[in-house]
């Protein structure tokens, strides 16, 4: 669903949610102690006051972050000098002290760890070194993630930002805009939501988005990409699902691409890239390493259903970072193109080795 016009999000969203927050804030010990009376028809690990204490920390969290927006809009002049290179950088910094507080209570509460690598050595220590060096800054970077999993997007921007010392620019969804903190937030530092066409049914009419406009935003955002930023881009388009593997694969078949249509047959965990994303982005920023994420945890975390019954979650995150140096990086479209098919691939024997054999392949996939 997209989201609504902005004066919508700014005048009606954006408020509701501060009074939301504030109500449930003042009433939260009701909620919480009707969510511990529930919790013995609730099986689980105190499941529902975990969800319950989620939900309210959320709410409240979002609404702090769009009233410290607002101080942020009045201190610039009501919004004279927001977009300038000193407020950017303060906005830089919200959002990294928000994912911060952010991360450390879901962490808490649904016992999430993440595990970071830049490298196969067996030395932990030695392995997180190695993914600080891959994202330290100094180079621009084009950084390309798979998509799986409930919140992996948020991991990875927590990650560049309170890990790597990182200032990424998004390309992301539009549907996000219906959050307030993401929809303000996002919109003062450089980022492109898009309506991307995504998957569509045979004989449903043709919907707006995607193809070239996509990958003209794509391209300005990337310009003038500095040592210390990172383009971050999802070069599978969405999350992972049988329908949309159908017809990424019909479609490299349409276009006469037999063989990597076989490939993408191929894959069992991620689904096969778009390359005109990931294209417009090196065009744009001709001095950019590329460095791809891959990550294992959150696979099988299909449904709403799904993460409920997994509550507390008692999960591992591991992240996984391979850096190219420019001069690897092929020029030209097509070959370019088979380049990122490959790189997929190994993402995609990485996933299986660290995935249980009863688990090996995805259901989504």
């Amino acid at each position: 669903m997209r989201a609504p016009p902005t004066w919508v999000r700014r005048v009606v969203i954006a408020p509701l949610v501060i009074v939301l927050a504030l109500v449930l804030l003042v009433t939260s010990p009701l909620w919480l102690l009707i969510a511990l009376a529930l919790t013995s028809l609730v099986p689980g690990r105190f499941r529902l006051p975990r969800v319950v204490w989620l939900v309210i920390v959320y709410l409240v969290w979002d609404a702090a972050v769009v009233v410290t927006m607002f101080g942020l809009w009045v201190g610039s002049g009501f919004g004279w000098r927001v977009r300038s290179p000193a407020f950017i950088r303060a906005h830089y910094r919200v959002g990294k002290y928000a994912l911060r507080v952010l991360f450390w209570v879901f962490g808490a509460v649904l016992r999430l760890e993440i595990v970071t690598t830049g490298s196969d050595a067996a030395d932990a220590v030695a392995a997180e070194h190695d993914f600080d060096a891959v994202l330290a800054p100094g180079t621009p970077l084009v950084v390309a993630s798979r998509h799986g999993g409930p919140g992996d997007s948020f991991i990875l921007i927590h990650t560049l930002l309170n890990e790597a010392a990182r200032m990424p620019r998004i390309v992301l969804k539009d549907t996000l805009r219906w959050d307030p903190a993401i929809d303000v937030l996002l919109s003062r530092i450089p980022t492109r939501f898009i309506h991307p066409t995504g998957f569509q049914k045979a004989g449903a009419p043709k919907q707006s988005g995607g193809g070239r406009g996509v990958e003209a935003q794509i391209g300005e955002l990337a310009d003038g990409l500095g040592p210390e930023d990172a383009l971050v881009i999802f070069p599978e388009g969405g999350q992972v699902s049988a329908s949309r593997r159908r017809s990424r694969i019909d479609r490299l078949r349409a276009a006469g691409r037999e063989k990597l249509a076989q490939r993408a047959e191929g894959l069992r965990h991620v689904m096969p890239p778009q390359p005109g994303g990931v294209h417009a982005a090196l065009s744009g920023a001709p001095d950019a390493d590329m460095v791809f994420i891959g990550h294992t945890g959150l696979d099988h975390f299909l449904t709403l259903g799904d993460i409920w019954r997994e509550l507390p979650m008692d999960k591992r995150i591991t992240m996984r970072a391979w850096r190219v140096p420019r001069a690897e990086i092929p020029a030209e479209r097509e070959p370019q193109q088979e380049w990122l098919f490959g790189w997929f691939e190994q993402i995609d024997r990485w996933i299986d080795a660290r995935t249980p054999a009863d688990a090996s392949a995805d259901p989504r996939v």
